[in-house]
């Protein structure tokens, strides 16, 4: 019985080219969760303690965020694609830059 929410937001299209159109798969511990639209806010239910969390797929992913969630508590998240051409072109190199993924 899970005792937490994790809510992650996906805000804004910025400039990944055609990967806004795409749903984005939410991964928490190696397991895929649920997918996110664009301008979608999701809730997941967890249990309190230390967790892994990255959004997308394939070549298009965040970052992985590990956070502590404790129980009744809702830890909130928010996502969006690449919005400068400097983080685009960064992202063709290092492909978990083209998901930004912050703790709100």
């Amino acid at each position: 019985m899970a005792e937490a929410t994790l809510r992650l937001s996906r805000i804004g299209s910025g400039l990944g080219i055609g990967l806004w159109k795409e749903a984005w798969k939410i991964t928490l511990d190696g397991a895929v969760v649920g997918q996110i639209a664009n301008q979608e806010t999701v809730e997941v239910a967890l249990h309190p303690g230390r967790h892994r969390l990255r959004v997308g797929e394939g070549r298009h992913v965040s970052p992985e965020r590990s956070f502590d969630v404790a129980q009744d508590e809702a830890v909130g998240f928010r996502c969006h694609s690449p919005r400068f051409w400097p983080q685009l072109v960064a992202a063709q190199v290092k492909s978990d830059l083209w998901i930004t993924l912050k703790r709100e």
